[in-house]
């Protein structure tokens, strides 16, 4: 018997993988067992997003925390994951995610069946020159 692994996945759909980490409304969060997927969930993502003076900022729970709580919050529901597929991400959600053990992979990959096969069979790169 193997052991499974988890995948997450940032969305704002559930169908394509989100273009930046941060921004990203959703996690889906796959179980995969022998190379096959055996679970899918999609949870959100604890941030809370207002719109001040035509901009938008994103905020966890209470305005106030420092960057090191805000990422711990948003990564809360992955912190039992083995990677996180997105888009793009900053250098701060990179080495907070590093830091607890989830490797970010930035991929070009646009649907999330996609990375998640390639993934799954190894082959999904990782571009980290696209950390912004």
């Amino acid at each position: 018997m193997t052991q499974a692994i988890k995948l997450a996945v940032v969305t704002d759909d559930g169908e394509t993988i989100s273009a930046h980490f941060g921004r990203a409304q959703f996690y889906v969060i796959y179980t995969v067992e022998d190379g096959a997927v055996t679970q899918r969930d999609q949870v959100a993502k604890p941030i809370h997003q207002h719109g001040q003076h035509g901009h938008v900022h994103l905020h966890p729970e209470g305005d106030h925390a420092d960057e090191a709580d805000r990422h711990a919050n948003m990564f809360a529901p992955i912190r039992d994951c083995t990677a996180v597929l997105t888009r793009g991400m900053g250098y701060g959600a990179h080495t907070g995610l590093t830091g607890i053990g989830v490797q970010p992979i930035i991929t070009d990959v646009r649907l999330i069946a996609d990375g998640v096969a390639a993934y799954v069979a190894g082959t999904l790169v990782d571009h980290p020159e696209r950390l912004d």
